[in-house]
């Protein structure tokens, strides 16, 4: 096996749709098993190398490359399902922006901020957070951006699977990058 950082596979269904990153050995026994439609990628992430037919007189050979969609129906609309929250995939959704002040931080120096308080009844979903600094977090307290009059510079919204995949902050090869990069929806914040 040849060495690689970049040693997750994309997995897709047949409709080149994101399910999920899989490891390395995965995705070969997926393409042992013949269970793969169609690759991208710019070439094998890895070729890996098996015991030897006599037989034939060659030794068995699988390359893996870094995207590989399934063969057979999904069994479940992926787009229905909505990526689970994390603090991290909001911050980079926000590009690390404040949505208040409007101005950037680093990570440790930003918050997940509820539009309605939790002490409210707002939830942790995506479309209930968005990324705040400490001061302007304090600031608005448990009150609706109205009532602190403190308005949003920037809207929320639920990533899509594509967003999604690249949000997760993994170190992705550029190939894989642009094949994400190239399906995200219109006016996506991350194009």
């Amino acid at each position: 096996m040849q060495p690689h950082s970049h040693n997750h596979v994309l997995q897709l269904d047949i409709q080149g749709t994101p399910q999920a990153w899989i490891s390395l050995e995965h995705a070969a026994s997926h393409v042992a098993a013949d269970a793969v439609a169609w690759v991208e990628g710019d070439g094998p992430l890895a070729t890996l190398r098996g015991g030897f037919n006599v037989a034939r007189g060659r030794q068995s050979v699988i390359d893996v490359h870094p995207i590989i969609a399934m063969r057979g129906a999904s069994r479940v609309n992926l787009f229905d399902v909505a990526p689970a929250f994390s603090k991290n995939k909001l911050f980079r959704r926000d590009r690390l922006t404040c949505a208040y002040c409007a101005q950037r931080f680093s990570e440790r120096d930003l918050q997940c901020e509820h539009i309605v308080p939790e002490s409210r009844g707002g939830r942790w979903t995506w479309m209930n957070l968005v990324t705040a600094c400490g001061a302007c977090n304090g600031r608005k307290a448990a009150r609706t951006p109205e009532e602190a009059r403190m308005p949003l510079v920037y809207l929320p919204y639920v990533p899509s699977r594509f967003e999604d995949f690249l949000l997760e902050g993994r170190h992705i090869r550029a190939d894989v990058h642009d094949w994400l990069s190239a399906r995200l929806p219109k006016g996506s914040r991350l194009g």
